[in-house]
């Protein structure tokens, strides 16, 4: 699953990881989501991995929407760059880009059939 890298690809400010270093831990607070510009991470929960994702990737959207705890564990699987996105930059993009809307609507819908599919 990927948002499209267009919007994102001028980004020179995101924050890089370490191949093995977390990014955030189920239980954390949420103020940002985040899309993966170089590299790859992995979403873990209760210690499995449910998904890996590489450039375009997004991850974090549902803890922002929900002002809510992590609920997954995410991890750089090799180094990566991301761009953090705020509420303020995600409510932005929502009214500004519908595409990006659509997108983000997608990661969700794919992601809870997956998890409905662990269960």
């Amino acid at each position: 699953m990927s948002v499209t890298l267009d919007l994102f690809r001028n980004e020179t400010d995101g924050p890089t990881f370490a191949k093995g270093q977390p990014v955030f831990s189920a239980g954390d607070v949420a103020d940002r989501m985040y899309v993966v510009l170089e590299g790859e991470v992995e979403i873990s929960i209760r210690g499995k991995v449910v998904e890996t994702l590489g450039p375009g990737g997004v991850f974090g959207e549902m803890a922002l929407i929900e002002h809510t705890p992590r609920t997954a564990t995410v991890t750089a699987v090799t180094s990566c760059r991301l761009v953090e996105i705020t509420e303020r930059r995600f409510l932005f993009l929502l009214q500004q880009t519908p595409h990006f809307s659509l997108q983000i609507m997608r990661v969700i819908t794919e992601r809870l059939r997956k998890m409905d599919d662990l269960l």
